[in-house]
């Protein structure tokens, strides 16, 4: 803060199933000089990841959908899919697996990005009205052949696939299946009422100067009123976001209520994408919605062997040490933060454990 690279940020350390470290910093509003709150709301943005590849997850439990399903058998629209610039054939459809774990080709580079863009889009538009065209648009690689990060469209299907399995919008099974089962009652696609006064005001950092981001940036989601993105779209407070990664440390259940089955929860935070394959980091592969940190004395972090996790764009991380049964999340509001924070908090939380 000091450094004029953050405003404020909230932390928590979960350990053992209790909550041993909640602490607030700083500023959420610079301007109005309001302090930081232990229940600020901020936009998580790619941290909704994990929430939604939850979601499928606890559909796979149910049968209803399986890792290898074709992503055709809930959207037709994306069957034949053509791949590149020249819309070469792809070799196969893509999966629930390959959107899961970032090696679809869809919307991951300049080529598939930009046919997205310019589709037609409403302020209205949900899931059902967006999703289905992004079947036109060409894959960025032949699917499993690498890893590159899909921002948004990857998980916003995904949420369009819970749509249709389920029956119910991908909002309402969130909230009923999840979100109210565990408690999570600030977390939501579009904060209302009061809880809108407690979002942290988004920033822009440059050099060591800081610049509040219009209202409508932070306040709406980027796609419209009625989109519900499982790729970035919601807002939490550490909070909530601490019994999301709780249920998953105790191996899909809390408080007495599952969401998943035990074997589901390795499953997502077991390795899939080597750091083998082009486009991973060395010593970090990546699992069903998460980073799995599987080596990390290469991949220079200071977490355990196995730990699993995810960052938003705006600066929110989050980590689960199974060893040491651990929750580890810092939430920041800086559209370009310094991502040697999230190493420092980690290794800041990991010198703490002395037993």
């Amino acid at each position: 803060m000091d450094l004029h690279q953050i405003t404020g940020a909230v932390t928590l350390v979960a350990r053992k199933g209790r909550v041993a470290h909640l602490e607030a910093h700083g500023l959420m509003d610079v301007e109005g000089k309001r302090a930081m709150a232990k229940n600020a709301i901020f936009r998580i943005w790619s941290m909704s990841k994990p929430v939604a590849g939850v979601a499928i997850l606890m559909l796979m439990d149910e049968g209803k959908v399986r890792l290898n399903d074709p992503v055709s058998r809930f959207i037709p629209e994306f069957r034949g899919m053509k791949v590149g610039a020249t819309r070469e054939p792809s070799v196969r459809e893509i999966t629930i697996q390959d959107l899961l774990t970032h090696v679809s080709g869809l919307g991951s580079g300049p080529v598939s990005s930009a046919e997205m863009s310019k589709l037609p889009k409403k302020p209205t538009d949900t899931l059902s009205d967006s999703i289905p065209l992004l079947g036109s648009t060409p894959l960025e690689f032949q699917p499993g052949s690498r890893w590159t990060y899909s921002p948004g469209a990857a998980f916003d299907t995904l949420g369009r696939v819970v749509e249709v399995a389920s029956g119910l919008s991908f909002e309402k099974f969130l909230k009923t299946r999840l979100f109210d089962p565990l408690g999570m009652a600030e977390t939501s696609f579009h904060p209302q009422g009061e809880l809108k006064a407690r979002i942290v005001t988004s920033y822009h950092r440059a050099g060591d100067a800081m610049t509040k981001l219009p209202a409508e940036h932070r306040m709406l989601n980027i796609y419209g009123s009625e989109y519900s993105s499982g790729g970035g779209g919601f807002y939490s407070t550490i909070s909530d976001y601490a019994l999301f990664g709780q249920m998953l440390l105790d191996g899909g259940q809390l408080n007495g209520k599952r969401i998943l089955s035990p074997r589901t929860v390795a499953l997502m935070s077991s390795v899939f994408v080597p750091d083998t394959v082009a486009g991973r980091a060395p010593g970090r592969g990546f699992g069903l919605s998460v980073q799995v940190v599987n080596n990390p004395i290469v991949a220079g972090q200071r977490v355990s062997a196995g730990s699993y996790g995810w960052d938003g764009a705006f600066g929110t991380h989050f980590w689960i040490d199974p060893k040491e049964k651990l929750v580890g999340i810092m939430m920041i509001q800086t559209d370009n933060p310094n991502r040697q924070l999230d190493r420092d908090f980690e290794s800041a939380v990991m010198q703490a454990i002395v037993d």
